[in-house]
C-alpha cells in the first residue's frame, strides 16, 4: 500500500496516464484495470457531461475502486462524486488512494446499490456493474454470490429508481445491454464505437 503522506505538488501527475494513476493501487488492484475500471479519457467526457452546473452530486453505481469518481472529481472540482460498492476492500482501496489525492469533492459508500434514495443524487454514471452476475463473464472477486437472477433484479430496480428520477436527470451508461435505462431517457451522443452513451431525461 501507498504512503497517504505523497508531497502535494505532486498530486497531478498521478493524472497524467492510465498507468500512473492505477499505480496508486495494489498490483492485484492494477491488473483488474483494462477490465473493470474506467479509463482516464472515458472519465474527462463523462464528468464533464454529468456535471452542466455547480455542486451537482454524481453517483457510480458500482464504484469499485473508486477510479471513475476520483479522476472525475480531479477533473471537475465544482461537483461532487458519491461511490456505492458492495465490497468493503474496495471502499477502503478508494478511501486510501482518495487521501493520497486529497480530494475533497468525492465520496465512498459500503453498501448495495439497492440501500440508496436515488432522489439524494441528480445525475449517474453507470459502467454495468451488474454484468459480472452472467454467466461465463470476468468477475473481479468471489466474495459476493452472483447469479443471473441478480442481474435481473437489479436492472428491473435501477430501471425503477431512474424512472423515478425528474426531467433533466443525466445517466451515462459505458459497456450497457442498456435494460436498466427507462424509455424517458433519450439518447444524446454515443462514443467509443457505441459502448459509450449520453442520456437525458425528458
Amino acid at each position: 500500500m501507498l504512503s497517504t503522506t505523497s508531497s502535494a505538488p505532486y498530486i497531478d501527475t498521478w493524472y497524467d496516464s492510465d498507468t500512473r494513476f492505477n499505480d496508486l493501487y495494489p498490483v492485484p488492484i492494477q491488473l483488474l484495470a483494462l477490465r473493470h475500471w474506467t479509463p482516464l479519457h472515458i472519465t474527462r467526457s463523462v464528468a464533464q457531461y454529468l456535471a452542466p452546473t455547480d455542486h451537482c452530486k454524481i453517483l457510480d453505481v458500482g464504484s469499485g475502486v473508486g477510479k471513475f469518481c476520483l479522476t472525475a472529481a480531479h477533473y471537475m472540482p465544482s461537483a461532487v462524486f458519491f461511490g456505492v460498492e458492495q465490497r468493503r476492500d474496495l471502499v477502503m482501496h478508494a478511501e486510501t488512494a482518495r487521501t493520497i489525492l486529497g480530494l475533497k469533492n468525492t465520496h465512498f459508500i459500503h453498501a448495495n446499490f439497492t440501500q440508496l434514495d436515488f432522489r439524494q443524487y441528480d445525475h449517474f454514471y453507470f459502467y454495468n456493474s451488474f454484468y459480472e452476475n452472467l454467466v461465463a463473464t470476468d468477475k473481479i472477486d468471489d466474495s459476493i454470490a452472483y447469479s443471473t437472477e441478480l442481474y435481473n433484479y437489479y436492472n428491473r430496480l435501477m430501471y425503477k429508481k431512474l424512472d423515478a428520477m425528474s426531467v433533466g436527470t443525466r445517466l451515462v451508461t459505458f459497456h450497457s445491454l442498456e435494460e436498466e435505462v427507462p424509455p424517458a431517457f433519450h439518447l444524446v451522443e454515443a462514443h467509443a464505437e457505441g459502448l459509450l452513451k449520453f442520456w437525458i431525461k425528458t
